[in-house]
């Protein structure tokens, strides 16, 4: 079995019933078995049984996807080369509940079961989104020989995520990426079963979302306002593209913090820094003293809460520097007048109070980075704390303090992938597990999942691919797959022919180690 593992991998084939994430249950038929399979002959549809049909837009449009990938696969066998083996021709896909048009969210059910034991293969699902699993799965199942004749083995899965959140952060203020930059990588999501794009789309560097409420500030904060923005258009594009993928959109609009890139558009809004008694000229963070700031705020969340479906928005919260706020006078009378004293961390916390009240009289649910917490702010039960720091003490025990709070809790603080190293540093994301904490079993309960992190600093449009895949590939599994899924070795021969399967598919993905892919990476 080794030999063949090692050959399929020089091949730059997955081993036959090698899926990444590794589902939950595979069971191959014993003494073997197989079909081959014809790209030009196979077709996808809808079983009988089946709650939806054509005319779904979610699954019509991944059949043909997914067929566009088996027949990119490379050119294959002529149809009478083994004419002698049965042939598969059909998968059949059925649903059982009738949702086809809406967004997947925190509660979609994404467990699908699939059979190649039998004509035509079978998979069935409860939702859209799980099928969408399940057809990816399928994807990767198949497989070619050296003479170009494709291949399914007889295989049943069973297949579930482990966790409902898994999820993927891109920059998009430190360095501006195109929006074909982010469709792509929505596919490459897809690939790996990630299910949240969490947009950070503005920060300190640049203000690139183009607000139909405040135009100034994308004009006046982007890089360029006329080639560095996202128009109404783009990011109706991008939500719409992730939607046919089971992937949600979260928007961060990090406050009061990382917001210089308002300021220029949003007069008044930006507290003005102080040397002694004379205005610096130089400005902090968002000025929490003034009515006229809620004001902004309000028609600004109602703008983003419309946009942007999901129920969830990220308002951030984190690395406030308190210096500009010590510099002013009128901060420092508004501190004496609330009774906050020389704690800045209780101005910080007004201001979020008053900001979540917002987002809450607008229906939405809210996620905040760590430090809300930490500082002690109400939040409402159904928060979910982001936890990413790990200068301030070990991230476990941040996740059990957030756990014992009754919070649910989203894990990033090991998977910022960004960071890069000399070397396979993919197995120090792999060998992660988020419960390691101290807790009862209903603290574990309450964390929902994770997020790999990219953060822009020194990542554009030129690295963002190769230093994303595979890499996070090992945050997808260790979020979908079972717990005891933790063999390096093993993980390691799956990674590495799931990134040849990567490369074939048009990602530019970085490798694991020596060795080479059949094909290489065609896209030059």
């Amino acid at each position: 079995m080794a030999g063949l593992v090692l050959a399929l991998l020089l091949a730059g084939l997955a081993p036959a019933g090698a899926v990444w994430p590794q589902p939950q249950l595979v069971r191959e038929w014993p003494g073997g078995g197989r079909c081959r399979l014809s790209p030009a002959r196979f077709r996808f549809g809808y079983a009988s049984s089946s709650a939806v049909g054509p005319g779904c837009a979610v699954l019509d449009q991944a059949f043909q996807r997914y067929w566009r990938l088996l027949c990119g696969f490379g050119p294959a066998a002529p149809e009478d080369a083994r004419s002698w083996e049965p042939l598969c021709t059909e998968l059949l896909v059925s649903v059982a509940t009738p949702h086809c048009d809406g967004f997947p969210d925190m509660d979609s059910v994404e467990s699908y079961k699939l059979s190649t034991s039998e004509e035509p293969f079978l998979l069935s699902s409860e939702s859209v989104w799980g099928a969408l699993r399940g057809l990816e799965t399928f994807s990767q199942l198949v497989w070619r020989d050296e003479d170009g004749t494709f291949y399914v083995n007889k295989t049943d899965i069973v297949d579930f995520p482990r966790f409902a959140h898994r999820g993927l952060l891109l920059d998009t203020s430190r360095h501006y990426l195109p929006v074909r930059a982010i469709l792509e990588t929505l596919d490459a999501m897809a690939y790996n079963k990630f299910n949240v794009f969490h947009w950070h789309i503005v920060d300190d560097p640049s203000f690139p979302y183009e607000s139909t409420a405040f135009p100034e500030l994308s004009r006046k904060g982007a890089y360029s306002p006329a080639t560095h923005v996202y128009t109404v258009n783009d990011v109706k594009l991008v939500i719409e593209y992730a939607r046919l993928r089971g992937i949600r959109v979260i928007s961060e609009f990090d406050t009061p913090g990382h917001t210089l890139s308002w300021g220029p558009g949003a007069p008044g809004l930006l507290t003005p820094c102080y040397a002694g008694s004379i205005p610096s000229g130089s400005y902090g963070p968002v000025n929490p003293t003034l009515n006229a700031t809620y004001q902004f705020m309000a028609e600004l969340f109602r703008e983003v809460s419309t946009v942007f479906p999901d129920f969830y928005l990220h308002l951030g919260g984190d690395e406030v520097d308190f210096t500009c706020w010590r510099s002013n006078p009128e901060i420092r009378s508004f501190m004496q007048k609330m009774g906050f004293g020389q704690d800045y961390a209780k101005l910080e916390s007004f201001y979020i109070q008053r900001l979540l009240n917002i987002l809450s009289s607008y229906g939405k649910g809210y996620m905040v980075w760590q430090e809300v917490f930490d500082n002690g702010v109400k939040v409402k039960p159904d928060t979910i704390i982001h936890v990413w720091r790990e200068n301030a003490g070990p991230y476990q025990q941040e996740m059990a303090r957030v756990t014992t709070a009754g919070y649910r809790a989203l894990l990033s603080a090991p998977w910022y992938l960004n960071h890069i190293s000399y070397g396979q540093d993919w197995q120090a994301a792999y060998q992660v597990e988020p419960l390691e904490f101290e807790g009862s079993p209903e603290q574990k309960e309450l964390v929902i999942g994770g997020e790999a992190c990219m953060w822009g600093e020194y990542v554009d449009v030129t690295n963002l691919t190769p230093r994303l895949w595979p890499r996070a590939g090992a945050v997808a599994e260790r979020l979908w797959s079972n717990e005891t899924v933790r063999n390096l070795q093993e993980a390691y021969t799956r990674l590495a022919a799931f990134r040849c399967i990567l490369l074939r598919r048009g990602i530019r993905a970085q490798p694991l180690f020596t060795g080479f892919c059949n094909p290489e990476y065609s896209g030059f």
